[in-house]
């Protein structure tokens, strides 16, 4: 086989987060965005030391566990990945994913307690950042996902199965005041234009929405005007603030140099369980709340008797695990990077009623040296890279005798996992939570004991 040879393959097996496998001659063939026994035409791209890169041209035949997608934009969209497999084999393929990963790691679990569905299969995502671009090169203004296997071109959504459908109205609502006006989106490779992300913010529990606005520091438009149209929209939930976020970064990402508010305040209020919490534009929160709850409810279950103990609560967002710790532990002290995150965090534990939570800013891996006292038990949550192998060490150094870590990238929790096992910790239980329905991603609760 040569690189782009038109090859026929039969999925074997779809490894994390989306590799298909299928071998052909003996040679193993790595195609994404198929599904377990489907039969493919696929076009050789790279050869690899791990295998032989294709990409997915026609499925010949459909897999067993295939369905008709229920999404309009599926087959261009870059969003979902299991829209058109059923949601049964989805939940088990990820389970199997995650159990592999972990055997060939080396990482053995006392107890393996399986998977459980999120509440909430479609209109889940309480957070969505839209990317303004066009939908072919030089085509009208559009403003959604961005397309599969590629770096500009984006999905208008008329129609998306995992937000609210207020979010699909604000989509609408904004492309048409921006078309109208003929302002350009930022051109990535050009480095001009205005227009970058659209990021609506939802409370499942409060129905409140904040929407952030985010463009260069180029603004030809009346950011008044803008918010007036959204103002006058029919929506289920109720706009709590409009924000303008000014970022002349040349990276592809939702950061801000300035944010302004220019309708009502900067904040959500969402509820879990009977806490409440404020959320700001930047801040870390589940993206599925009702998906969360399940979560930490496991969490709890893995943490179980919690009177008189201190507790870590490390990269904690606003501080959603601490506080419901908080409810029965003696202290609880977390970490979090992001400043805003964990002002609105402290101002959660108060707005609760906690006053055993303390939240500080900063890096975890340089955070850690500040604190003298040692935990009974450790909460970590890290973003999808894991922990920094350096804080990891710092961690172990603690030697806390329980440590829960909740995982939304299998791959990274596999390679913590074996280092933490390095140094003594047995893998006591593991259960995951298919929190991102019809998307690769899952999380994962692991409770170790020193």
């Amino acid at each position: 086989m040569k690189k782009n040879d038109r090859i026929i393959l039969t999925i074997e097996e779809v490894a994390f987060p989306n590799k298909g496998m299928g071998y052909v001659e003996g040679h193993k063939v790595i195609v994404k965005n198929v599904l377990p026994k489907q039969e493919v035409a696929v076009r050789i791209k790279k050869k690899r030391s791990s295998g032989i890169e294709g990409q997915l041209e026609e499925v010949l035949k459909k897999s067993p566990v295939e369905q008709r997608s229920e999404c309009p934009h599926f087959s261009l969209c870059g969003g979902c990945t299991y829209q058109n497999m059923k949601i049964e084999a989805e939940i088990a393929l990820k389970e199997k994913q995650v159990k592999s990963l972990l055997e060939q790691a080396g990482i053995v679990v006392e107890s393996w307690e399986g998977i459980v569905s999120s509440p909430k299969q479609k209109g889940y995502r309480n957070k969505c950042e839209f990317s303004f671009g066009d939908e072919q090169k030089e085509g009208p203004l559009a403003l959604g996902m961005r397309k599969r296997q590629s770096y500009y071109e984006v999905v208008t959504l008329t129609d998306c199965n995992i937000v609210d459908k207020d979010y699909l109205k604000i989509i609408e609502a904004t492309l048409n005041f921006f078309q109208k006006r003929e302002i350009p989106f930022y051109h990535k490779a050009r480095h001009d234009g205005v227009l970058r992300h659209l990021v609506v913010r939802k409370g499942e529990a409060t129905g409140e929405i904040l929407i952030n606005l985010v463009t260069t520091s180029e603004v030809n438009f009346s950011l008044e005007e803008y918010q007036q149209e959204l103002l006058h929209l029919s929506l289920e939930g109720s706009i709590c603030g409009i924000l303008h976020t000014k970022n002349d970064s040349l990276a592809d990402i939702v950061q801000s140099d300035q944010t302004n508010i220019g309708y009502g305040r900067d904040y959500l209020l969402e509820k879990l369980f009977d806490l409440e919490f404020k959320v700001t534009a930047f801040s870390f929160f589940q993206t599925n709340s009702k998906g969360a709850e399940v979560l930490y409810d496991i969490v709890k279950d893995f943490a179980g008797e919690t009177q008189n103990k201190l507790v870590f609560d490390l990269y904690c967002g606003t501080g959603t695990i601490g506080q419901i710790m908080a409810k029965k532990a003696k202290k609880v002290i977390g970490i979090e990077l992001v400043e805003e995150a964990v002002a609105a965090a402290n101002e959660n534990a108060q707005r609760n009623g906690l006053l055993n939570c303390t939240f500080l800013a900063g890096d975890v891996l340089q955070k850690v040296e500040e604190l003298k006292e040692k935990p009974d038990l450790m909460i970590v949550d890290p973003p999808r890279d894991g922990i920094h192998p350096k804080a990891i060490d710092k961690l172990i150094a603690f030697d806390a005798p329980e440590i829960i870590y909740v995982s939304c990238k299998p791959t990274s929790l596999a390679r913590d996992l074996q280092i933490f096992q390095q140094n003594g910790y047995a893998v006591k239980r593991v259960k995951l939570v298919n929190q991102f329905p019809r998307t690769v991603h899952v999380e994962t609760v692991v409770s170790m004991k020193k």
